[in-house]
Parts: C-alpha cells; structure tokens; sequence
C-alpha cells in the first residue's frame, strides 16, 4: 500500500487550456466536468447538459465525490468509499492509464477536490485545467450539450494512500504538539468566527493558521505562478507538518493543489473539517 510519504510531490498539477486543446484528440485523455454551486445543487448536472468541453464526462460533488452524511457524526461533505468512487470511474471508462483533467468554474475550487480524490487514490496522471472553462472558451474552445459514452470499458483500480488524510482524533490528539500545524481555507470572517453563513457553530480549531484559498488564485480564476505560491506558504512561520482543512473538506484541497504547485510536499487534508469538528460540543472552538 502507497503512504503518504511517497506522494510528497506531484508533478505538473496544472495544464493550460492551449496544452488541453492539443491533448485532446488524442488517445488516453480523460476530461472530467465538475462544476457545483453549493447554493443550487442541481447547477453542475444542468451546466455540464447546456455545454461541455468535448469528451468530458461529469462527476458530481455530493453524488460522487463525497459519500453520504450521517448527521452528528460526519461533516457535509465526507470522503467517498474508495470502491464506490472506483466504480463510478470505471462505469464512465476511466482507465489505469489515462491522463486524467479535471475542471470546473470555480477557480478550481470543485476541480481541485476530484484532483485530490484521484492523487489519494494512486492515480498520479492527473491535471487542473488552470483557469477551468473560462479559460478554455476564452482560448475559442469549442464545447458541446452531446452526452460523452466512452467506446470502451474502464479498468481503473482504486489504491488509495494509507495517509493523506486526517481524522477529527488524529487532530485532537495533536493540537498541543508542535508536529502539525493546521491551515484553515476559509475567508478571514468565518475563522475568526466573525460571519458564519453555513455551519452551525463559528470560530476556527485551536492552534489553526488562516491560508484563505482565495488567495491562490489572479482575477481570471488561474492560479498564482509557483514561486508567489510558496511565499504564501513560507509565511506561515510554522515548522510543523501542514494539515490542510476547511469548512467541509472541498476547498481545504485547494490549498494542498497550490502547495504542489510550489513544488512542496503536500499537506495533509483534515477530511472532515470544520463542519464535522463541531459535531461533538467537546471538541474546543476558537474566535479571534
């Protein structure tokens, strides 16, 4: 079984649209359409029928790329069962070989999710379309409402990396030790627990650092050239192993998209984050 230690780094994170244009006739590239508002469910789906880039099969944030929620105990967006997720891939033709790119209109923020679901599970040919469906159509990139039916069947093998990711335990346990320094996705507001628009509770976990994931990324939605990213990380000022968490796991993922990016090993993900953390009253909140 992988661990985390061997997917410290990856490669190339990021295409451009101008390099997918190029790729995409050919042989083995497997686009995947994953835009959600959190507002409208239902946008993705709908989206994805009105236009997509050609070939590009959708996958959907709460049907596929989290599992189901268990009230009190996960938080709204929780990891999907491996073989589950494997299955969906392979019913959509995903194959062990395919380079794999993933977009949205989100400033990647939905794309980066189904990027880390796919690094976690040992598939490390794998690509956020930097600028996602804007910069493609901004390039003259043709997109089409034509339902993509892969001609063969997938054979994609799930294998997923023994520790990539965190329990709410594992976080308990090490909030008083220097070994793990946790980094919140969240706009400044809602960590200091100042503006709460969807969790019940507000505040931040203990010892947490503000990285808004917001700031990864230029007005076009692209993101930041490596070298700016890795300032934003060498700022923290922290010595310990970065854990990376949000409000409900999505866009904590955004974070560790931009420290491989900068070519740092990636942090960990605190799968169910915020939204999750408050669903023991005994677990201690933070405000500033």
């Amino acid at each position: 079984m992988k661990t985390h230690s061997d997917e410290k780094t990856v490669v190339n994170p990021l295409i451009s649209a101008g390099q997918l244009e190029s790729l995409l006739s050919s042989e083995g590239v497997f686009v995947i359409d994953c835009r959600f508002k959190l507002e409208d469910v239902s946008y993705g789906r709908r989206a994805y029928q009105e236009g997509h880039i050609p070939g590009a099969v959708f996958l959907d944030l709460d049907e596929d790329l989290s599992s189901t929620i268990v009230p009190g105990e996960t938080g709204r967006h929780p990891l999907p069962d491996p073989a589950v997720l494997e299955a969906r891939l392979r019913e959509l033709g995903m194959r062990n070989s395919d380079h794999v790119v993933v977009y949205d209109d989100s400033s990647s923020l939905h794309a980066a999710r189904a990027w880390w679901l796919l690094v976690w599970l040992g598939h490390s040919k794998v690509q956020v379309l930097d600028g996602g469906l804007a910069a493609w159509r901004n390039r003259g990139g043709k997109t089409t409402n034509s339902m993509t039916v892969k001609a063969w069947p997938g054979n994609f093998v799930a294998q997923p990396v023994a520790d990539m990711w965190v329990s709410s335990g594992e976080v308990l346990k090490h909030l008083d030790t220097p070994q793990w320094q946790l980094i919140d996705a969240r706009a400044e507001p809602r960590f200091r627990g100042e503006h709460e628009p969807i969790d019940p509770v507000a505040g931040h976990i203990p010892g947490a650092i503000c990285l808004p994931c917001s700031g990864n990324v230029d007005e076009q939605g692209r993101f930041l050239p490596a070298a700016e990213l890795a300032k934003r990380f060498a700022a923290l000022e922290s010595n310990g192993e970065l854990v990376a968490y949000c409000g409900s796991g999505v866009t904590a993922c955004h974070n560790i998209l931009a420290a491989a990016i900068a070519g740092l090993e990636l942090p960990r993900l605190y799968a169910g984050s915020w939204s999750e953390w408050i669903t023991d009253p005994s677990r201690p909140v933070a405000k500033v």
